[in-house]
C-alpha cells in the first residue's frame, strides 16, 4: 500500500507538471510569450515565490526561445525585459530544484521500503533453509526405515531358504521310504494288527498336511501383502522423489547452492533401483516357491494314493511308522516357529506402516508450509520488482530534470557572460605524506550544495566555495569531459571556445588536459574533444555540413612564444624568430609567422600532439618530477559549411594547459628552473590582475602585462565561452596554495566577459581562419 501511495503521488506530481505538453501543440511563439508575462504578473500574489504556474516542456521551451520585443535601440526596455527574463529563469529553477528535493525524498522512501523488503525475503531465505533442512532430516530418517525394511527382509527370505531344505529333508526322506517299500512288505502281515493305530496316527498325519497347506497359503497371502506393501512403498518414493524434485528446483530458482543436496538424492535413487531390484529378485524367488508348493501338493496327492495302497502293508511299517512320527513331529514344532515368526513379522510390518503413514503425513504438511512460503515469497518478490521500477523511473526523472537544470543554468550563465569554473581534486599520491584528505578537503552535502560546493580546512578554520561544478578525487577522466562535452560542441555550432587548467605545481592540470592518450581511460580533455570534433563532423555529412579545420601548438617559456609545430626548431629553439600577437576588429587574436597545419583525421591531431609534448618545456623541482615550464595553447580552428543552406560558420576551439604557480621555499628552484618559476609567476599575477579588473568592471584592464593575458585577452574580454578548470592538491602541506587557487577560481567566477555570439554568415568568406 506504502508503493502505491508513493507511485500514484509521484505519477500525479509529473501529470500536473506536464499537462499542457499536448493541448499546446498549436499555440503560437507570441502566445506563449503572452502567457509567461502573465504568470510573472501574477507571481506577485501567489503563497510562494513559483506561484501557480506549472513549468512544462512547453513552457521552458517558450522560455528559452523568448525574444526580446520592442526596438533594439530603447536599451532600457531591453534592460527591464533581461531582467524580467532572468527573473523568470530563476524562478523556473528554482520550482526544479525543489521538485528535484522532493523527488529525492521519495527516492529515499523507496530505497528504505527496498531495504525492509530485502530483509524479508532474507527471513524468508533463512526459513526455506531451515524448512529444507527439516525435509533432509525427515528423509534420513525414511532412508534408515528402508534400509531396517530391507534387512527384515533378508531375514525372511534366509528363513524360508531353511524351510525348503526342511522340505527336501523331508523329500528325501521319502525317496529313503520307497527303497525300503520291498523289505517291508515281508513285515506286512505284522503290521496288520496296528493298522488300526496306524489308520489314526494317518489321520492325524493327514491333519498335519493340511495344516501345512493352510500354512503354505497363508504363506503365500503374505508375501502377496508384502509385495502390495513394496509396491505401494515403491508408489510413496516416487512421489516423495517428485516432490523433492520440486522443492529443489524451487531451491535452485532461489539461491542455486543446493548441488550438494541433488547429489545426495541421486545416490538415494540408486539404492531405491537396488531394492526394486533385490524386490524383483524376491518375486522371482517367491514364484519359484509357490512352483515348488504345487510340486509338493501334487507329491502329497501321490503319496495319499500310495498309503491307501499300502494301507494292507501298514502292520510291517510299525518301526518306520514310529521313526516316521517322530520326524512329523519335529516338522510340527519348526512349523509352529514359522508361524511365529511370520506373526512376528506382520506385527513389525504393521508398525512399519505406521510409520510410513506419519512420514507421508509430514510430507504433505512439509508440502503446505512449502507452498505458503513460495506464495509469500513471489508476493515479495513482486513488491521488490515494483519498488525497483519505481526506483528506476523516480532515477530517471531525476537525471532528466539535472539535464534540465544544467541546460537552464548554462542559459543563464550565457545572459550573464560569467566565465564558468570547474574545481577538481586529484588523488592522494604516495609521496604526499601519511595524512588523509579528509582532514583538508571536505565536500558539503545539502542539496544545494552537492556536486557544486567543496570545504578546505586551514588552522582549524573551514572556507567554503562553490563553483558550477566539482569533481571530487575519485572522478574519473570520462566523467569530466561528459560535463564539457555540450562546451566543445559549441565550437562546430560556430562559437569561440576556451578551455584552461589553472593551479599550482603538482596539482593535476597537465593530466586533466592530456591524460595519459595511450590509454583510453586516461586520456585527458584535449584528445577526448578532438575525438567528438571529429565524430560529430562525420555525423553532420548527411545534413549537408562539410568542416575544414586548421591546428597550431604554442607554448610561452619565459615571456617569450615558441612554435611547437615548426619544422626549424632545434634544441627548443626557434633561431631567433619572433612571433608578435595582434588584434583584429573582430576580436581575434592573431600569432605572425605561427605554424597553422591542415588536420583531416583524429589521426593527424594524435601525431601533432605527441610532436608538441616532445617540444615543449619541462623540468624537475621538488614538487613534481616533470613539472611544466611554460604555458601550453593549443587552437584549433573550424570552418564548416553548408551546400544545401549556404550557411558558414567559423568556429575555434582553444584549450590551454597553464604552468603552475609555486613557491620558491617549496620548489627548491636554482638558476634556469628560478628564472621560468619567476616568469611562470609573473605572467599568472597578470592574469590575476586582469581577473581583478573585470570582476571590478575597471575601464582599463592591463592585458598587455603579459603575452598570456594579452593572447587570451578575447577569451576573457570579448565574446567567447570560457571554462576554467581550478585544479587542487589533497597535500596538507599544500593548503595555502590550495586556498589561494580556490580564492582565484571565486573571483573568476564572478567575473563578466560578454554575451557569446556565434560567427556565421550566408555569405563566402576566407577558409583561413584567425587565431582566437
Amino acid at each position: 500500500m506504502v508503493g502505491q501511495t508513493i507511485s500514484l503521488r509521484s505519477s500525479n506530481h509529473h501529470r500536473q507538471a506536464f499537462s499542457v505538453v499536448n493541448s499546446s501543440s498549436s499555440t503560437t511563439s507570441s502566445s506563449n510569450q503572452d502567457v509567461l508575462m502573465s504568470d510573472l504578473n501574477g507571481n506577485g500574489n501567489g503563497s510562494s515565490d513559483c506561484g501557480g504556474i506549472e513549468y512544462t516542456k512547453e513552457y521552458v521551451d517558450a522560455l528559452l526561445n523568448e525574444k526580446p520585443k520592442g526596438k533594439k535601440t530603447d536599451y532600457k526596455l531591453q534592460c527591464e525585459q533581461k531582467t524580467q527574463y532572468i527573473k523568470r529563469l530563476r524562478l523556473c529553477i528554482k520550482w526544479f530544484q525543489e521538485s528535484e528535493e522532493s523527488n529525492l525524498l521519495e527516492q529515499e522512501k523507496l530505497r528504505n521500503l527496498l531495504e525492509s523488503a530485502d530483509i524479508k525475503c532474507t527471513d524468508l531465505e533463512v526459513q526455506m533453509k531451515n524448512k529444507i533442512d527439516g525435509l533432509e532430516t525427515l528423509i534420513m530418517e525414511l532412508r534408515g526405515s528402508c534400509a531396517s525394511l530391507q534387512e527384515k527382509l533378508v531375514n525372511v527370505e534366509s528363513e524360508k531358504t531353511v524351510a525348503i531344505e526342511d522340505y527336501n529333508n523331508e523329500k528325501e526322506a521319502k525317496i529313503s521310504l520307497e527303497r525300503r517299500h520291498d523289505s517291508l512288505v515281508e513285515e506286512f502281515e505284522k503290521l496288520q494288527q496296528t493298522s488300526k493305530s496306524a489308520n489314526h496316527k494317518i489321520e492325524s498325519l493327514e491333519a498335519t498336511y493340511r495344516n501345512s497347506q493352510e500354512y503354505n497359503i497363508s504363506l503365500q497371502q503374505y508375501n502377496s501383502r508384502l509385495q502390495m506393501d513394496c509396491e505401494t512403498y515403491k508408489k510413496n518414493l516416487e512421489r516423495l522423489e517428485q516432490e523433492k524434485s520440486v522443492i529443489l528446483e524451487e531451491r535452485a530458482t532461489l539461491r542455486g547452492r543446493y548441488n550438494l543436496l541433488q547429489e545426495e538424492l541421486s545416490s538415494f535413487r540408486d539404492s531405491r533401483d537396488e531394492a526394486l531390484k533385490q524386490r524383483d529378485a524376491l518375486h522371482t524367488e517367491l514364484s519359484c516357491t509357490k512352483s515348488e508348493l504345487q510340486q509338493i501338493k501334487d507329491d502329497r496327492d501321490c503319496q495319499l494314493l500310495q498309503v491307501q495302497n499300502l494301507t494292507a502293508e501298514l502292520v510291517k511299517y510299525k518301526e518306520f511308522t514310529g521313526k516316521s512320527s517322530v520326524e512329523l513331529d519335529n516338522l510340527t514344532i519348526k512349523s509352529k516357529a514359522l508361524e511365529e515368526a511370520c506373526s512376528s513379522q506382520k506385527e513389525e510390518i504393521r508398525i512399519l506402516q505406521h510409520q510410513l503413514a506419519a512420514a507421508n503425513e509430514k510430507l504433505k504438511m512439509a508440502d503446505l508450509t512449502t507452498l505458503e512460503t513460495r506464495t509469500e515469497y513471489e508476493d515479495q518478490k513482486r513488491c521488490v520488482q515494483d519498488l525497483q521500477m519505481r526506483l528506476a523511473d523516480a532515477e530517471f526523472q531525476l537525471v532528466e530534470a539535472e539535464k534540465l537544470r544544467k541546460k537552464l543554468h548554462n542559459t543563464i550563465l550565457e545572459l550573464k557572460g560569467n566565465i564558468r569554473v570547474f574545481c577538481r581534486v586529484r588523488p592522494m599520491l604516495p609521496d604526499d605524506g601519511a595524512s588523509s584528505e579528509a582532514s583538508v578537503i571536505c565536500y558539503p552535502t545539502s542539496t544545494e550544495a552537492l556536486g557544486r560546493g567543496i570545504d578546505l580546512l586551514q588552522s582549524g578554520q573551514k572556507h567554503q566555495f562553490s563553483f558550477d561544478k566539482v569533481f571530487t578525487h575519485e572522478s574519473s577522466q570520462q566523467e569530466v569531459f561528459v560535463e564539457i562535452s555540450q562546451l566543445v560542441q559549441s565550437a562546430l555550432d560556430g562559437y569561440k571556445v576556451c578551455i584552461f587548467a589553472y593551479g599550482q605545481t603538482g596539482s593535476g592540470k597537465t593530466y586533466t588536459m592530456m591524460g595519459r592518450p595511450e590509454t583510453p581511460d586516461e586520456k585527458g580533455l584535449i584528445p577526448r574533444s578532438l575525438e567528438q570534433i571529429f565524430q560529430s563532423s562525420q555525423s553532420l555529412l548527411s545534413q549537408g555540413w562539410k568542416y575544414k579545420m586548421q591546428a597550431s601548438m604554442l607554448e610561452i617559456y619565459n615571456e617569450t612564444i615558441r612554435d611547437l609545430l615548426s619544422t626549424n626548431r632545434a634544441s627548443n629553439v626557434d633561431n631567433g624568430k619572433q612571433y608578435a600577437i595582434k588584434h583584429d576588429a573582430n576580436g581575434n587574436a592573431h600569432v605572425s609567422d605561427l605554424t597553422i597545419v591542415d588536420v583531416c583525421s583524429l589521426k593527424e591531431v594524435s601525431s601533432l600532439l605527441r610532436q608538441a609534448a616532445q617540444s615543449r618545456s619541462v623540468g624537475k623541482t621538488h614538487m613534481n618530477e616533470q613539472s611544466s615550464r611554460s604555458h601550453f595553447v593549443f587552437t584549433l580552428r573550424i570552418f564548416g559549411h553548408n551546400e544545401s543552406t549556404d550557411q558558414q560558420v567559423q568556429g575555434i576551439l582553444n584549450l590551454i594547459d597553464l604552468a603552475g604557480s609555486e613557491r620558491l621555499s617549496k620548489s627548491g628552484s636554482t638558476g634556469d628552473r628560478l628564472k621560468e618559476t619567476q616568469a611562470i609567476n609573473k605572467s599568472l599575477s597578470s592574469l590575476s590582475d586582469v581577473i581583478f579588473s573585470l570582476a571590478k568592471k575597471e575601464d582599463h584592464v592591463p592585458f598587455r602585462n603579459s603575452k598570456l593575458t594579452y593572447l587570451l585577452q578575447p577569451c576573457l574580454g570579448g565574446d567567447s565561452k570560457t571554462l576554467m578548470f581550478v585544479n587542487i592538491s589533497p597535500d596538507p602541506s599544500s593548503v595555502g596554495e590550495s586556498l589561494c587557487s580556490l580564492r582565484f577560481a571565486a573571483r573568476v567566477n564572478a567575473c563578466e566577459i560578454g554575451i557569446p555570439r556565434r560567427q556565421a554568415s550566408m555569405r563566402s568568406v576566407d577558409s583561413r581562419l584567425s587565431y582566437g
